[in-house]
């Protein structure tokens, strides 16, 4: 029998391998991600991450999952629009990168109203129809099963409420991307390696991104989760795009 093998990066690997070594690339990263963040994209991250929790309409009392929430950039911009009644839980499947968000956010005074759980994705440990929003940023693309995650988020989810994914997509200006492959594929790991000293795995966040079903490919796979009324927003010309997706 032939056994199931999907990609890391350019690589075709079991579905095991791939949660392993997209842990070890996580674990490697933690210290620097914030910096190489905002070094790689010229702080626009930091835009993209707004504009999608901007147009979400979040109110004051939402409870919401930040799902693949690393270093914490959502839970705080979330956190801004909740009220004493609203409540976010930073999850992640890595323990480095959850510990490191609970740092930031402490640091920077929010502590009251978030919490905080290391999970998977594809299986996640909440109450059926618990949330109102779940964001996922910059995520979605290490998940080793997406459509599993998918439907996980949709059983989470609240009837009536909103999966909102921000993630890499594909450049819809072609002179964009022509610079944008260029740039991504030998600066980017290079710079990893000045910055960070760990070319490996900034080349494999690259490739991720190169791999990364395009836009109306993953709006595909959110229909086939069950999602409904299906809608995304590119940004910068289809770097980065927002789809958005409701339970009903």
């Amino acid at each position: 029998m032939i056994s199931k093998k999907t990609d890391f990066g350019y690589e075709k690997v079991s579905p095991s391998e791939k949660t392993s070594r997209v842990n070890k690339v996580f674990s490697s990263v933690t210290n620097d991600y914030d910096l190489m963040n905002d070094i790689m994209s010229f702080g626009i991250h930091r835009l993209w991450k707004r504009f999608a929790v901007n147009i979400s309409g979040i109110r004051k009392d939402s409870c919401i999952l930040d799902l693949a929430g690393g270093t914490g950039d959502i839970t705080k911009l979330v956190y801004e629009k909740l009220g004493k009644n609203g409540h976010v839980t930073l999850c992640d499947i890595n323990e480095n990168m959850l510990n490191h968000g609970r740092e930031n956010l402490i640091n920077t005074g929010i502590i009251k109203g978030v919490n905080y759980v290391r999970a998977n994705a594809e299986n996640l440990p909440f109450r059926d129809n618990s949330f109102d929003f779940i964001i996922i940023a910059f995520g979605l693309r290490n998940i080793t099963n997406k459509n599993a995650a998918l439907e996980s988020m949709r059983k989470k989810l609240k009837y009536g409420s909103q999966l909102i994914i921000l993630e890499f997509s594909k450049v819809t200006i072609s002179l964009l991307d022509r610079f944008y492959q260029k740039y991504s594929s030998k600066f980017i790991p290079k710079l990893g390696k000045a910055v960070a000293g760990n070319e490996k795995s900034y080349r494999y966040l690259v490739e991720s991104i190169h791999m990364h079903p395009n836009q109306e490919k993953l709006s595909e796979m959110m229909e086939d989760a069950g999602f409904k009324n299906v809608k995304y927003h590119n940004l910068s010309g289809g770097i980065a795009a927002v789809h958005r997706g409701y339970k009903i």
